[in-house]
């Protein structure tokens, strides 16, 4: 590795990582607290398991019509303005969840809350493609998916503290939950605009021979992919490639998002104070926050993905399944860490995946096409789960369907894996 290369990509990691992994973090948070509330605002509201997923999980339908337009916005007006006008919706319309009364103002606010927040991750996606080589993605994109687990081990026990609010002022805690981790969202939309810088040629933090260097490695990767594979956003948007990675990463989100939104309501059963049950749910992001940081810089190390994607499948099928099976809440946490760990390994990894043949207009399309098929699974995992736990009275039957999931995301994935564009980034950087 050059010298040039090293301090490039040492300034640029550092002066974007960081504030990314920060608005994801702020991001992750309002979308999944509303499985913090669930048990104190399905008895308030007077809502079933299955009414609760169902609401829950609508957020994911909006999102799925709104993804492609919200990253195409992207690509035309830049990350800056985009990303910030995203945030500031959304924080408006997370914070107004502490307004619902029923099941009908509680879907309505979740899905408009899909709407505000469609284009959020595929657009960072999107965006950190513009600044870096494929080599470098799946420890970057891993750093920056951190949020995820860290919004969860952070967000849990503060979470659980402010449900502890309850009757403040004539609120309910859950209400305090949802105005008080609005705020953040509003406040980091104003940061965007002042931070973020759209592409290397604007980056007045990179002197000209390092912005020389990126973007020429950049614009080389770019012509070798568009070389073999130069798509319209149109038909990127609806290439079977793109379809079939879209059903891979619903296969993931299904069991992700339906243990996420119900993880908290299985703790709470064991008999757990609120702020307890927060630091137990932190448990399986810890576990799988390490494994997303290591699998990710071992995948890009080896230049291997497919393997890299298939065991973390695996994990989570054992993981969920032994989870059905015991009844001892250590245990049964024990193994919920095994499927997390698999739940967020293979996170850096999925996304080398279609950023290794996309670019341009065709990248902003295809990524978030491949997103909001797949985060359909955040509408079928919590909408199903909560279904079967409401007519069998148990969390048996849903997280044995949440492991089926994953053996339908291992077979697509390993079919995939036939396909030369999606096994080795470019280059493989030196460590």
């Amino acid at each position: 590795m050059s010298d040039i290369e090293t301090t490039t990509m040492h300034k640029v990691t550092w002066r974007l990582v960081p504030f990314l992994m920060l608005c994801y973090f702020v991001a992750y948070l309002d979308r999944v607290n509303v499985g913090f509330a669930g048990a104190s605002m399905s008895k308030d509201l007077n809502l079933t398991a299955a009414a609760f997923g169902g609401a829950a999980g609508i957020f994911f339908v909006a999102y799925f019509f709104f993804e492609v337009p919200s990253n195409l916005a992207l690509d035309r007006f830049g990350a800056r303005v985009w990303i910030a006008r995203i945030m500031f919706t959304w924080g408006l319309v997370s914070g107004a969840q502490a307004f619902v009364t029923n099941e009908l103002s509680f879907n309505i606010i979740r899905m408009l809350l899909g709407v505000a927040e469609a284009g959020f991750f595929p657009g960072i996606i999107f965006f950190l493609t513009l600044w870096f080589p494929s080599a470098y993605r799946a420890r970057i994109v891993g750093l920056f998916m951190f949020a995820i687990p860290v919004s969860t081990i952070i967000g849990s026990p503060i979470s659980g503290f402010i449900l502890n609010l309850e009757g403040f002022l004539g609120y309910h805690g859950w209400q305090w939950m949802f105005l008080i981790e609005a705020v953040p969202a509003l406040l980091m939309s104003f940061a965007v605009i002042a931070y973020l810088t759209n592409r290397p040629a604007d980056a007045h933090w990179l002197n000209d021979d390092e912005k020389k260097w990126l973007q020429t490695r950049l614009d080389a990767e770019r012509v070798t992919r568009e070389s073999h594979f130069n798509l319209s956003w149109f038909k990127s948007a609806f290439n079977l490639r793109v379809v079939a990675l879209g059903v891979v990463y619903m296969a993931l989100n299904i069991p992700q998002y339906g243990l996420s939104f119900f993880l908290p309501q299985i703790v709470k059963a064991f008999g757990v104070t609120n702020v307890e049950a927060g630091f137990i749910t932190a448990l399986p992001y810890i576990v799988g926050g390490i494994g997303m940081i290591f699998w990710g810089r071992h995948s890009d190390k080896t230049g291997e993905r497919i393997w890299h994607c298939v065991i973390p499948f695996i994990a989570m099928v054992i993981g969920l399944g032994l989870a059905a099976m015991i009844a001892d809440p250590t245990a049964k946490i024990a193994v919920l860490c095994i499927a997390a760990w698999g739940f967020f390994s293979i996170l850096p990894i999925f996304w080398t995946l279609p950023t290794a043949f996309l670019s341009g207009a065709g990248a902003a399309a295809g990524i978030a096409a491949v997103n909001s098929i797949g985060n359909l699974g955040g509408y079928f995992g919590p909408q199903v789960f909560g279904l079967l736990k409401t007519n069998t009275g148990g969390d048996t039957a849903s997280l044995i369907f949440l492991a089926a999931s994953a053996v339908v995301g291992i077979i697509v994935v390993w079919r995939l894996g036939h396909n030369p564009e999606l096994e080795k980034p470019a280059a493989v950087a030196a460590e």
